[in-house]
């Protein structure tokens, strides 16, 4: 497969057409057979797949049978759901473990994994082990809407591959220079995007909309330019893909994209993200919060605009790392706003915790 390719497939059988991806691209004879092929899926949070957040399980076991039919049998899925969830709950859910003991497969918990320190661009990054040294690594990105970086696909998908304290780390870096560096560090051999169903607002899910499709690419770069395409973006409202190209990661010339489609488009024009999530973002001061105690944010608020009461909220929410040992006349959450006059501990609060929280401070 052509750096510059992307083959498309339309449907709504996700292990059919993962299994037609993978015939057109002939990859099992592209590979030794003693080659350890590693997946990495998206698991942010162990929610189903039709939530709009996760990879759709037919699909990794569909690669898994494609390789066990043609005796490759040193594979492993490896993943890290977010900080704050369980991966091995996440493994559960997507009935993962019924594919270890079924086709024998590894499953490989990040959060427990081997790191390795690697130093790249004045970043240090706690790398997985297993990723590192797998000999093919097989992306399998969500293409979604995300609170923080607008969208996320195939270059964000390798924050899976990471400690959680580098996770945290890349958020006090800014997010979008480090993720352009970790994919520098470890690109993905093949991606293959689940553009089933993917959340147009939030990493974690909720307002799933069905596309019915996936494609595939070697230049992540370059899917991630086309994802942003499908999804109403320009390449300019997603920082990371013009930085990943400048470390000559990819391509994002969409000019010289060659795309081949294995059947006919019947799901009509692109979906672009409501806005939703940046009308709520006017109540909230973040400075290098991470995913998971944001994305929680968002959702509280939405609730509480649900209510007909976030328009009484006078104060603006402070979230992030860079609030870590202020002590600030204001309102806040997370642990790391704990030197805030009025706050709300955890790491991260519950978004339920977050909603009687804000509820009780709009009542007084």
């Amino acid at each position: 497969m052509k750096s510059e390719e992307i083959v498309m497939i339309y449907g709504s059988d996700s292990d059919l057409m993962t299994t037609k991806l993978l015939e057109h691209i002939d990859l099992a004879s592209h590979l030794s057979k003693e080659s350890h092929i590693v997946l990495k899926p998206n698991l942010v949070v162990a929610r189903p797949a039709e939530g709009g957040a996760t990879t759709h399980p037919e699909i990794v076991e569909a690669i898994i049978k494609y390789f066990t039919q043609r005796d490759f049998k040193n594979i492993s899925i490896v993943e890290s759901s977010w900080v704050g969830d369980s991966t091995e709950r996440a493994f559960k859910v997507h009935g993962y473990d019924n594919f270890a003991k079924k086709y024998g497969v590894k499953l490989v918990d990040v959060k427990k994994d081997n790191y390795l320190k690697i130093d790249l661009e004045g970043y240090r990054v706690e790398m997985s082990e297993t990723i590192m040294e797998a000999d093919f690594l097989i992306s399998l990105p969500v293409l979604k809407g995300h609170c923080q970086t607008t969208m996320t696909c195939a270059l964000k998908n390798m924050k899976g591959c990471i400690s959680d304290r580098s996770k945290r780390q890349f958020h006090s870096w800014g997010l979008f220079e480090p993720i352009a560096v970790l994919n520098k560090i470890k690109r993905a051999d093949l991606v293959i995007v689940d553009s089933l169903n993917g959340d147009l607002d939030f990493e974690e899910g909720g307002n799933p909309v069905q596309t019915n499709r996936m494609f595939a690419g070697v230049d992540s770069v370059l899917v991630d330019a086309f994802g942003s395409s499908l999804m109403g973006f320009e390449i300019d409202d997603i920082p990371y893909i013009e930085m990943a190209e400048n470390l000559q990661v990819g391509s994002s010339d969409l000019s010289s994209l060659t795309l081949t489609e294995l059947n006919k488009d019947t799901t009509g024009d692109a979906y672009r993200p409501t806005g939703r999530v940046k009308s709520l973002e006017k109540y909230t001061v973040p400075s290098s919060a991470c995913s998971a105690c944001y994305g929680n944010l968002i959702h509280a608020l939405a609730r509480l605009d649900e209510k007909g009461i976030l328009r009484d909220l006078n104060r603006k929410v402070h979230i992030g790392q860079d609030y870590k040992g202020k002590s600030v006349c204001g309102l806040g959450v997370g642990v790391c706003t704990n030197g805030f006059s009025t706050f709300l501990n955890g790491c991260p609060p519950k978004a339920i915790d977050m909603v009687r929280f804000l509820e009780k401070e709009i009542e007084d």
